[in-house]
């Protein structure tokens, strides 16, 4: 099977390539990937600078079929349509496993930087990491539900925005724009889309097209300013930072009321953060960090994006072959795309 693959360490390295057709083994099903979403990480792992094992074949943002189910498997069927957590070989018995937390286990290797992932005809799965989607909800948007549910965990579930919270998203990237959708579907008063001069074309666009009530670009706007103005003087509920700007994440605390909440989702890349601690201390912010989904999420990011509450499809724009995986990743880099859609 043609699948695109990280074939050694260093810049690059990426190639489409023949490789074998996986067999499913105990407690798994081989999956055909109708759709398989390209995710920054998948940037991250092209330029050396994410955790990976090659060769592996990238992608971990899918949708497709159950086509075979392996030794000891009942609770699938051929033919379910399926999508799956990203938590595979989670060791089962540490701390963070024992307590729920398979998604930050030290041990886990996930599709599409520590195993096979789904940038290809077929994939493997563990049949308790799946979720069954609904035959309303195309592939294409399905293979959104991962990050849509990374959305979910840190805005609902960690972050708990509530029902008439006024709310601040940095960064319009696809995940920004999802945190903001989820911060609406949950009964935000007031979202705040806020991005920088290089995403006024298609980032800002779109979140205007989305139909967010103030979209701000911080190249001519006064961010805090206006977030004072729309809250009389009181400052955010919460502001969730997925900018992973160092300037932005310092400027969080600025826009928060007294006892808000920050939602850090967004990664630096290593950059250092002059960070206004003794104002957060000040404003006795909570600060919550969040890495990848939990089981709960995804059960959540389904119902929402198969009801239509968060347009979760809103985000992609391009839909390519396989084949044409590197104008895909161009698109992305140069930010002429937000979310890719890849048809093995």
């Amino acid at each position: 099977m043609q699948a695109l693959v990280k074939t050694q360490k260093g810049v690059g390295h990426l190639a489409l390539m023949d490789m074998p057709e996986p067999r499913p083994g105990p407690g798994e099903v081989l999956i055909e990937v109708r759709a398989s979403g390209i995710c920054g990480t998948d940037v991250h792992v092209k330029n050396d600078t994410f955790p990976y094992w090659p060769p592996v074949i990238l992608g971990h943002e899918f949708a497709g079929v159950v086509v075979e189910l392996g030794p000891g498997c009942r609770r699938y069927a051929l033919g379910d349509r399926v999508v799956g957590e990203p938590h595979t070989r989670h060791c089962g018995h540490c701390y963070l496993c024992r307590t729920g937390n398979v998604q930050i286990c030290p041990e886990k290797r996930s599709p599409g930087w520590g195993i096979h992932g789904s940038m290809a005809k077929y994939l493997v799965m563990p049949e308790q990491l799946l979720h069954r989607i609904p035959d309303s909800l195309d592939f294409d948007t399905a293979a959104v539900i991962e990050p849509t549910a990374n959305a979910v965990h840190d805005v609902l579930e960690r972050a708990t925005v509530t029902a008439g919270d006024f709310v601040v998203v940095l960064g319009p990237g696809p995940i920004g724009l999802l945190a903001a959708m989820t911060a609406r579907a949950a009964g935000a008063r007031h979202v705040v889309v806020v991005g920088a001069p290089p995403d006024e074309g298609l980032r800002l666009g779109r979140a205007r097209q989305l139909g967010f009530q103030t979209v701000l670009n911080v190249g001519h706007d006064d961010v805090p300013e206006v977030v004072r103005d729309l809250t009389d003087g009181v400052g955010a509920d919460l502001v969730v930072e997925c900018s992973g700007a160092p300037p932005a994440i310092a400027g969080t605390v600025e826009l928060i009321r007294k006892k808000g909440r920050i939602c850090a989702i967004g990664l630096t890349g290593g950059r250092k953060v002059d960070f206004p601690w003794e104002q957060a201390a000040f404003k006795v912010a909570d600060i919550h960090f969040c890495l990848s989904t939990s089981y709960t999420s995804w059960n959540r990011a389904i119902h929402l994006v198969a009801t239509g509450q968060i347009p979760a499809g809103e985000v992609i724009t391009h839909r390519l072959p396989l084949a044409d995986w590197q104008k895909a990743f161009d698109e992305i880099e140069s930010q002429r795309a937000l979310k890719i859609i890849l048809h093995p």
